[in-house]
């Protein structure tokens, strides 16, 4: 990149657990709330932004090109363009970047990025036999041929195909996302009690940092249920343990499996949002940022083991921008699975694995453990596919802050095999 992009501020909801507090809000008014929120307290007029850009991955058929819709529901004028991304998992950063690249292109100066999922409002639908029914009934012109139609309905007909199972299955492996993560977890001989300590160790990270109000500087508590206020993430459980985790059933292979809903990032709802300019504008308009983006890449992989995202596209990046580990302060890569954190922690220390997969000579290097997920990860907080790359930029960048630390490393992995690695700086 030829200059910095500044990011002047960024701030989410809280992640609440689908089917519960935020249920209420389908995703465009999630997002509006979250994008309204941060225009106000960054105190750049809505009239000024050149472009809304927003990440949802089950977008709602009510609200096509919800980025539209999020952004003149916040408050932005007519004239104001607006756009959605999809890139699965990283829908959150590929906001950001595609951002990032029209402000280096000369495409405009000031825009507003994010993310959102409501996992709680992805839609059940009808198989194929009914939808037949459907169409046969519609362009049935008599009386009589309807009800001729409508004898061929059997109650088979109605069982429904669950939108949510069906985002979560890659239509090229066939395989839902946790059974790639029991392929690594076989890869690379990661044992259920490793994820499961994983898993633990992402709650009680999660849990002393809701002690200590490590979030509160970046979340925008939300109404919910008419009065009450949604403060803080609900999925993290407090007080968790081993014995409570070892008690789950594997969930993608019942008989030999060691992936379990307790070692898996939860579903959920929530939105984040981050207002983006080059650093060249941010220092003319007399603004401090709370961060840059300075580099940035985005890898493919097999998708049978999507998971190994973060370690394919970090390869990419360093070698691009002549990085090292060992110039990394802070690391935050999300956890879709923790055997997927696990098994990448290994992948990056190996060089066997950097010169069959990554095209190294030598290892990425070995990952220190006190700078990965500081305050816990997805397994704990969950996981809103279309919100989650945003928020690691955001948190990466105050996380920098509260350290004072310089730069930070904020990866994912895709499903559908690919990988995303971001590079963030805070001076």
């Amino acid at each position: 990149m030829k200059e910095r992009i500044a990011i002047i501020d960024g701030l989410r909801t809280p992640i609440a657990k689908a089917g519960g507090k935020l249920k209420e809000y389908q995703a465009e008014k999630l997002g509006a709330f979250i994008v309204q929120e941060l225009v106000l307290r960054v105190g750049i007029a809505f009239k000024d932004y050149d472009e809304v850009i927003m990440g949802n991955v089950s977008q709602p058929g009510h609200a096509a090109n919800v980025a539209r819709v999020i952004a003149l529901q916040a408050g932005f004028p007519d004239k104001t363009i607006a756009y959605t991304v999809h890139r699965n998992c990283a829908s959150g950063m590929e906001s950001i970047t595609s951002a990032a690249s029209k402000i280096l292109a000369g495409d405009g100066e000031i825009f507003l990025s994010g993310g959102v999922e409501s996992m709680s409002n992805v839609p059940l639908m009808y198989g194929e036999q009914m939808t037949e029914l459907f169409a046969a009934l519609f362009i049935a012109k008599s009386i009589s041929e309807k009800l001729y139609t409508l004898t061929q309905f059997r109650p088979r007909y109605l069982k429904p195909i669950i939108g949510l199972m069906q985002g979560l299955k890659d239509p090229v492996s066939g395989l839902m996302m946790g059974s790639t993560a029991e392929i690594l977890a076989q890869d690379f001989g990661i044992s259920r009690k490793e994820q499961d300590e994983f898993a633990l160790m992402s709650h009680k990270k999660a849990e002393d940092s809701i002690k200590a109000g490590v979030f509160k500087d970046e979340i925008a508590p939300i109404v919910y249920a008419h009065s009450k206020v949604m403060e803080a993430d609900d999925g993290v459980r407090f007080g968790q343990n081993m014995e409570a985790l070892g008690k789950l059933r594997p969930f993608f292979d019942r008989k030999n499996g060691t992936v379990t809903a307790g070692n898996s990032s939860q579903i959920s709802d929530a939105a984040a949002a981050v207002v983006l300019m080059s650093e060249k504008k941010a220092k003319a308009m007399g603004l401090e940022p709370l961060g840059y983006l300075s580099h940035f890449a985005y890898a493919g992989l097999d998708p049978k083991r999507m998971g190994m995202g973060p370690a394919f596209a970090t390869a990419k990046l360093f070698q691009k921008h002549r990085l090292h580990l060992k110039d990394i302060d802070l690391i935050e890569m999300n956890e879709a699975f923790a055997v997927q954190a696990l098994a990448n922690i290994r992948a990056f220390e190996s060089d066997s694995y950097a010169k069959e997969h990554l095209n190294r000579t030598k290892a990425l290097g070995c990952i220190d453990e006190s700078i990965l997920n500081v305050n816990g990860g997805a397994v704990a907080m969950g996981h809103p596919v279309g919100m989650t790359g945003t928020r690691l930029v955001i948190h990466t960048l105050k996380e920098l802050r509260r350290r004072g630390k310089n730069r930070g490393l904020a990866t994912l992995c895709i499903g559908g095999g690919q990988g995303a690695s971001l590079i963030l700086e805070v001076e």
